[in-house]
């Protein structure tokens, strides 16, 4: 049973978007929504997330609205480091900090700034050992950040009782089919 996901996936740039306006988006938090309701079926109570921008902060977006229909369900913020959106632009920032205001949960796994990779490489290693299974947004025909964390959850799955899912392009392109259909309905 998963009642800890990770959720993590392409960083906004990475799939090419770099406003809140952008139709992909939409399906994407679909596809979340989607997923998290039928874990939340199985007794999902907690998605954790580090708070990158893209899948991961439209993720939280998705928990938070799903909020009124079930008031238990609760997200988690873990970032790598303190000040992780100090480069980001006023509108992300402004984006990241209510995110934050609304987590369940919120800490930064170490108590310094960015210095070094080590501390994705710990995030990573944290998150797979305080939770059940992850869901990446993650396609092997498009690389990206993704990747990595998939491979480590993919190693960590052989010697441990853990659940690796991805949302594919296929998966998304199905729910852009669905949603067209019953447009013409």
């Amino acid at each position: 049973m998963i009642k800890r996901l990770v959720v993590t996936g392409y960083k906004q740039h990475e799939l090419g978007i770099f406003d809140d306006k952008n139709p992909g988006i939409h399906y994407i938090k679909k596809a979340l929504e989607s997923r998290f309701r039928a874990l939340l079926d199985e007794g999902l109570e907690w998605v954790i997330l580090s708070g990158q921008l893209g899948v991961e902060t439209w993720a939280a977006e998705v928990v938070l609205d799903m909020k009124e229909e079930f008031p238990d369900f609760k997200y988690a913020i873990l970032t790598p480091f303190l000040n992780q959106e100090k480069k980001w632009n006023e509108t992300k920032q402004e984006k990241y900090e209510m995110l934050i205001a609304h987590a369940d949960f919120h800490r930064s796994l170490t108590s310094k700034p960015y210095e070094a990779p080590w501390q994705f490489i710990e995030k990573n290693k944290f998150f797979l050992r305080n939770s059940d299974g992850i869901l990446i947004v993650y396609d092997e025909e498009t690389d990206g950040s993704p990747k990595f964390i998939k491979q480590e959850a993919e190693r960590y799955a052989e010697s441990h009782d853990y659940t690796v899912m991805t949302i594919s392009a296929d998966d998304l392109r199905v729910i852009v089919e669905e949603e067209q259909m019953n447009q013409w309905e």
